[in-house]
């Protein structure tokens, strides 16, 4: 079995068999590598780092160098059962615009995102009165590629708001386990926000 991290492996969880899948932000790839071996998927990846597109190259992975922002209008509508923004949502400019496009390209997209309403984030602003820094958002405030951050009640109303429709979410602690406290306190205890949006 590939060894992924552990929000990929739910989100391959919810990915049927022979699907077509675009991979937004995809990285080496990983994400992937694991659907065509385990769900003989059909996929594309997006990233615009090169560095990482060289990675997902080196998996064997079909990637195009774009720029999320702006660069989706080259896909067709309906051209993929499930689009996936794997904790990327926060590094985008508009993120509204591109779940639109999400939603024009798939038919089913997943987005998940690190919450920033976690107890421990609040904590270090509450005590350090410094921006946090935990295992999912991991950069100081200068040198982080984030510009959206949220946390899981934003991008509900945000969803809302937009007449985005959710289908099934799953709000996991760092260790991408759903437990007692995730499910009662979801914003709290909840460190990475998993959704599937129609």
């Amino acid at each position: 079995m590939i060894r992924v991290r552990g929000d990929l492996a739910l989100i391959s969880s919810w990915i049927k068999p022979n699907s077509k899948v675009l991979d937004l932000g995809c990285g080496d790839g990983d994400l992937l590598k694991l659907l065509k071996k385990e769900k003989n998927i059909q996929g594309y990846g997006v990233d615009s780092d090169i560095i990482k597109i060289k990675f997902s190259l080196d998996n064997n992975i079909n990637v195009l160098q774009l720029d999320l922002d702006n660069d989706l209008s080259q896909f067709d509508t309906n051209s993929f059962d499930y689009v996936v923004l794997a904790q990327s949502l926060q590094e985008i400019k508009r993120p509204k615009n591109l779940i639109k496009e999400m939603l024009r390209i798939g038919d089913e997209i997943i987005v998940s995102f690190p919450n920033m309403g976690h107890w421990t984030s609040r904590i270090q602003l509450l005590f350090k009165g410094m921006m946090p820094i935990t295992k999912n958002l991991p950069f100081k405030w200068d040198e982080t590629p984030n510009i959206h951050l949220c946390t899981i009640k934003d991008f509900i109303e945000f969803c809302n708001k937009n007449n985005f429709k959710i289908i099934e979410q799953l709000i996991t602690d760092e260790n991408q386990k759903c437990g007692i406290l995730t499910k009662i306190f979801p914003n709290f205890f909840g460190q990475v926000a998993n959704y599937r949006i129609k």
